[in-house]
């Protein structure tokens, strides 16, 4: 009888050393917003410091040929949140919402939600939130969400999510130093005073002078508030699986940082011309440094994260993924030359955010998962947005969804060599005079102007040519054929008549 209990007890103490490795991981996937492929050290960054992102780099994987799945914030999260593609997505563009009112005015959208808020994604879309909770996990999103304002449907606790804190609407997010942010369905005030986005330097004040940015920095930070609710959220809830979407606004304009990361910056790129504000953006006096600042208090964050997932002892079972909704901007006080925020692609308008050139959609991620995937390991798998639906899935132990674009990366990232590929990649994106772009191996298929009623497909050979320069659809019309076959097959007409192309038979 004793022999036989001690066996009990052994196998009991045996199965208690390996809980770790046989529970699904915790999930931490960490947007940065508007942040460019080469704005990190890791991708070859050369001014801006961002030493825990490098360390999350070498500790996992880095991949070179990753894509969001739109160029611009919203449809880059709905379909991140879907696994669907932009000829199927339900949100395909920035879409405020006009018919309620006066959206675009900060002021009265803060004292009235009906105000606030993206147009709300359908109140029975399966979002990753709702995914993993069917998988055992708890859910929170911390930062930024664009897809349903307050009083709809589409806020977060209604899909999928357990928890939320941060910015229900983008244009809110225009200012860093909000009057207040969303915890769930109730509003937590900040002490900031009201100073709209769009509010001008001050006639006749010093450019060259420090005070005369003052009321664009107050006293809650609005990432600051973010990182807290993150870290609790954490601790509160390490004894079973959590998927943590965290959704920063940074280093999304406006140019706000707390200042000691503006005088990191100063003392190493030295006086600057100031920034005195444009297109609705506040004004800084040291934009080059305030910029940089931003992208180093993201670096700050995570590290901050990872510390804490070690403190807690759940470090090892936590997979930590990192990347960008969409490239580098091209206005309000940032220069994408001074940092080659896009490297090794064109910093140019027409280039970057906005635009499914690659400046615009190749986006950095990182991923590391201790034990998992390996570490200082580099992919050049071509992944999308879309995939992360099935990816994740597959690691928390659950089925993927039927009918979606998305393939699963899982192998790629632990190291396998059963990597299904994608025979392309597809977007369509709806503003910016309407575009289309294919990827296909190495060759990349983009139509612009589509509105214009420009239907010319332009093409590009990758692997020679990063900077999409030489066109070659007159030397290979077969490939050509092929793209805008993919084109028309691949583009549903959409629900939202906003992201309806005329030009390609939508009615």
């Amino acid at each position: 009888m004793k022999v036989l209990l001690l066996i009990v007890v052994i196998v009991f103490l045996a199965a208690g050393c390996n809980t770790e490795e046989k529970s699904p991981p915790n999930i931490i996937f960490f947007l940065a917003d508007d942040l460019g492929y080469g704005e990190l050290g890791t991708y070859g960054q050369e001014k801006i410091q961002t030493p825990h992102l490098d360390a999350l780099a070498n500790a996992g994987m880095r991949f070179t040929r990753h894509y969001s799945g739109a160029p611009v914030c919203a449809p880059a999260r709905y379909i991140l949140l879907t696994g669907y593609h932009s000829g199927h997505a339900y949100i395909r563009g920035n879409d405020e919402w006009r018919e309620r009112g006066e959206v675009w005015n900060y002021a009265k959208a803060v004292a009235d939600p009906s105000l606030e808020g993206q147009r709300p994604i359908p109140a029975n879309t399966l979002t990753l939130g709702r995914q993993l909770q069917k998988a055992g996990y708890k859910t929170a999103i911390i930062g930024k969400w664009g897809l349903g304002g307050p009083l709809s449907e589409g806020i977060p606790t209604k899909q999928g999510f357990d928890y939320f804190y941060g910015y229900n609407c983008q244009r809110q997010a225009h200012n860093l130093y909000p009057v207040h942010l969303w915890e769930n369905t109730e509003k937590d005030l900040l002490n900031n005073a009201l100073v709209p986005p769009g509010t001008k330097f001050d006639e006749g004040a010093d450019p060259n002078a420090e005070e005369s940015y003052a009321k664009y920095e107050q006293q809650d930070f609005a990432p600051e508030k973010m990182q807290e609710k993150a870290l609790a959220f954490i601790r509160d809830h390490k004894e079973k699986p959590f998927f943590m979407y965290y959704a920063s606004p940074l280093p999304h304009l406006p140019l706000q940082v707390p200042r000691p990361y503006v005088e990191r910056y100063r003392k190493i790129f030295g006086e600057e011309a100031p920034y005195i504000g444009d297109r609705g953006y506040f004004p800084h006096r040291y934009p080059n440094a305030a910029y940089a600042g931003m992208i180093s208090y993201i670096d700050d964050q995570l590290g901050e994260l990872i510390a804490t997932l070690k403190a807690e002892g759940i470090y090892k079972n936590t997979l930590i993924i990192f990347t960008s909704d969409n490239g580098p901007t091209y206005l309000g006080g940032v220069d994408a030359d001074y940092f080659n925020s896009a490297r090794p692609f064109s910093n140019d308008y027409g280039r970057t955010k906005g635009f499914t050139h690659e400046g615009g959609i190749r986006v950095p991620l990182i991923a590391s998962w201790p034990g998992h995937i390996e570490s200082g390991s580099v992919s050049n798998h071509i992944s999308v947005f879309y995939d992360w639906m099935p990816t994740l899935s597959e690691i928390a132990g659950i089925a993927p969804p039927e009918g979606i674009d998305g393939i699963s990366f899982k192998p790629t990232l632990l190291g396998e060599d059963t990597q299904e590929q994608h025979e392309f990649l597809y977007w369509e994106f709806p503003s910016y005079k309407g575009q289309q772009a294919v990827r296909m191996g190495n060759w990349k298929g983009i139509r612009k102007n589509i509105f214009e009623g420009n239907m010319k497909v332009e093409l590009y050979d990758l692997s020679v040519d990063s900077l999409e320069s030489n066109d070659l659809a007159a030397q290979f019309p077969e490939i050509v054929q092929e793209i805008e076959q993919i084109m028309i097959r691949e583009h549903q007409p959409a629900e939202n008549e906003k992201f309806k192309f005329e030009q390609l038979g939508d009615r």
